[in-house]
């Protein structure tokens, strides 16, 4: 008897930056969404992705280390554009209800969340936006995991995600401007360049 292959009904690809690299202490500062189907194709439509700042309140500190990589975002979650973490949460479900069906009933209709090293963004997610935790299956899609492979088992040289004519080559409709490290929007396209490369060079 074959068992039933159930695929993937959508990837969330979803990457985060903190307010600290300790995620016990950290907050939300920035959070960006993509939604793909399984070959990697938009499901949403380029200017519905999310990518939102999420507000700094009065006297809010963050760590010294974001403080002096991330001056213009620290700025940007001080500024009008910034959002509350509920409204960032809302907008993310209400992204997911949209395109996905969300909520779903059955696990195994769920949509899986996407990215590089997502367990980290996975941890925080579930702790501040408990709606969009909700919505989703509990597997993830970690790139990573697959980099590890690449490297380890088929001996593959990095991904250069510094290089824009290699990252628009391998995303889906190109149209990435330039490396913009530590831009949670700029990482997921770069992840989902990064898995369609793998895909591009190994065979299962």
């Amino acid at each position: 008897m074959k068992l039933k292959i159930e695929k993937t009904s959508a990837y969330v690809w979803f990457d985060a930056e903190f307010t600290s690299l300790d995620l016990e202490q950290a907050r939300l500062l920035q959070v960006a969404v993509i939604l793909t189907d399984t070959d990697l194709k938009r499901i949403a439509p380029p200017e519905e992705d999310l990518n939102l700042c999420i507000r700094l309140d009065e006297g809010e500190q963050v760590s010294p280390w974001v403080a002096e990589n991330l001056p213009e975002l620290v700025a940007r979650c001080r500024a009008e554009e910034a959002v509350s973490v509920e409204e960032a949460d809302r907008q993310i479900a209400a992204l997911l209800d949209r395109y996905c069906g969300t909520p779903c009933k059955e696990m195994s209709d769920r949509p899986v969340l996407a990215g590089n090293s997502v367990h980290n963004d996975w941890f925080l997610m579930r702790r501040f936006l408990p709606e969009f935790a909700r919505r989703l299956h509990y597997r993830l899609l970690d790139v990573s995991s697959i980099k590890i492979q690449w490297q380890d088992w088929a001996g593959g040289q990095p991904f250069d995600k510094g290089c824009i004519d290699l990252l628009n080559h391998y995303f889906p409709g190109g149209f990435i401007a330039g490396p913009n490290a530590h831009d949670a929007l700029f990482d997921i396209k770069a992840s989902i360049a990064e898995l369609a490369f793998y895909r591009s060079k190994l065979t299962f």
